[in-house]
C-alpha cells in the first residue's frame, strides 16, 4: 500500500461533504468554503503516513473476540491451509451515465478448500473515495494482504465458518477509475449490485442462491449476504445496503462512514414499512477522526433510539476506538465484523 494512500483518501473524502446524497446528482461542485476545508486537511496530513496495525500479543490458544485490537496471530501470513484470491471481469451498465454496457473488475477471496458442492455466504466489501477494488489489499499477488490473512487465520483457528469476500469497484460509471471519475457515481452502485454483480457471483460461485438466467428471488437468500465498507464504502453500506437494498442483505458493517451517509432519522424512515429483519449492524470509528466521526455518529450512533429494527447489544454495535481516518481502524473493523457476519 502506498504511503500517501491514507492521505489521499482523507483529502478526497473532505470534498464529498458538498455532494448531494441523491442518486445521479451531476450538478454538485466544490465551494470556496469547501476548498478551504480541503486545504486545511492538506496542511494537517503528510505523505509519510503509513499503516501501523493494532495488534496484541496474547496466548495463541485464546479465541478471537470483538475487541479494540487484532491479536497478532490473526494478521500473520499463513503458508498452508490458505484461501485464494482471484480477479473477475463482469458486465454491467453505466447507470450513472447513458446506460451503455461496460466491463468492470472485482477481486474475490475464496476460502481454503473451496468446494463447489458446498454453499458459501458472501460479504461485499467496499472501498473509500480514493480507492478501487484493490484498496483493501485484496488482489492476486499481494504478499501483505491483511484481509486474506485475517480470513485465513479466523478460519484456521475455527473462529468463523469461512465465507467468500468480494471487493468490487464502488463507482458505477464508464469512467470508474480511482482518479478522474465523478464521485456521484458511488450513489448509484445499488443498481449494479442488484442487477449485475450479485447475479454474476451467484451464477459463477457456490452460494446459497438458486440462480437462474431467467431471473430468481434474490431476497430469498439475503441472510447469506453481508455488505461492509470503509469511509465512502461505509456510506454505501448505510445509504445503499440498508437504505435501498435491505431486501438483498441482512448483515452490515460501516467503518468510519463518509459525511454524506444518511442520518439516523432518514434510515429509520426508509425502513419504516420494510418487512426485512436486520440481522446485525456493526459500526466502528476513530475518536480522532476529523473526517468522518461527526457524520458517522449522526448516521448510526442513535439508530436504536430512532428505529426499532436496531437493538443495542442484540443486532447492533457502536464501537469507538483511539484512531484517525485510516486502516488502523478499518482493518480492526474488518476483523471484528468478520466474526459477527452470518452468525
Amino acid at each position: 500500500m502506498k504511503k500517501n494512500t491514507i492521505r489521499k483518501t482523507a483529502l478526497l473524502l473532505t470534498a464529498t461533504m458538498v455532494l448531494a446524497t441523491g442518486c445521479g446528482n451531476k450538478e454538485a461542485s466544490v465551494t470556496d468554503t469547501d476548498q478551504n476545508a480541503i486545504e486545511q486537511a492538506i496542511a494537517q496530513e503528510t505523505s509519510e503516513v503509513s499503516f501501523t496495525p493494532y495488534v496484541a500479543e496474547i496466548d495463541y490458544d485464546e479465541p478471537a473476540s470483538i475487541s479494540d485490537s487484532i491479536p497478532i496471530k490473526y494478521t500473520k501470513y499463513r503458508a498452508t491451509e490458505t484461501g485464494k484470491v482471484e480477479t473477475i471481469t463482469y458486465k454491467t451498465k453505466d447507470y450513472f451515465g447513458d446506460g451503455a454496457e461496460i466491463e468492470k473488475e472485482a477481486n474475490i477471496y475464496l476460502p481454503y478448500g473451496y468446494d463447489e458442492s458446498k454453499k458459501y455466504n458472501v460479504l461485499y466489501l467496499m472501498h473509500g473515495i480514493g480507492g478501487d477494488e484493490k484498496e483493501w489489499g485484496l488482489y492476486p499477488g499481494n504478499s501483505n494482504d491483511r484481509v486474506k490473512n485475517i480470513m485465513d487465520n479466523l478460519s484456521f483457528y475455527e473462529d468463523i465458518e469461512s465465507f467468500i469476500v468480494v471487493a468490487p469497484n464502488g463507482r458505477n460509471a464508464k469512467e470508474h477509475g480511482a482518479s478522474g471519475s465523478d464521485f456521484n457515481s458511488f450513489y448509484v452502485f445499488g443498481e449494479e449490485l442488484r442487477n449485475d454483480l450479485i447475479p454474476y457471483i451467484e451464477k459463477n460461485y457456490s452460494t446459497y442462491a438458486e440462480y437462474s438466467d431467467e431471473g430468481y428471488d434474490l431476497s430469498a437468500t439475503r441472510e447469506h449476504r453481508a455488505m461492509a465498507g470503509l469511509s465512502m464504502g461505509g456510506m454505501q453500506t448505510i445509504n445503499i445496503g440498508i437504505g435501498e437494498c435491505v431486501d438483498l442483505f441482512a448483515y452490515f458493517g460501516a467503518f468510519s462512514a463518509a459525511p454524506t451517509s444518511n442520518p439516523a432519522a432518514k434510515t429509520a424512515e426508509l425502513l419504516k414499512d420494510k418487512e426485512y429483519e436486520i440481522k446485525y449492524f456493526y459500526n466502528i470509528c476513530g475518536l480522532q477522526d476529523n473526517v468522518a466521526l461527526s457524520a458517522h455518529v449522526a448516521a448510526a450512533k442513535n439508530l436504536p433510539a430512532a428505529c426499532d429494527k436496531f437493538k443495542d447489544g442484540e443486532n447492533y454495535m457502536w464501537q469507538e476506538v483511539k484512531g484517525i481516518h485510516d486502516f488502523n481502524v478499518w482493518y480492526l473493523g474488518f476483523y471484528n465484523f468478520a466474526q459477527i457476519a452470518f452468525k
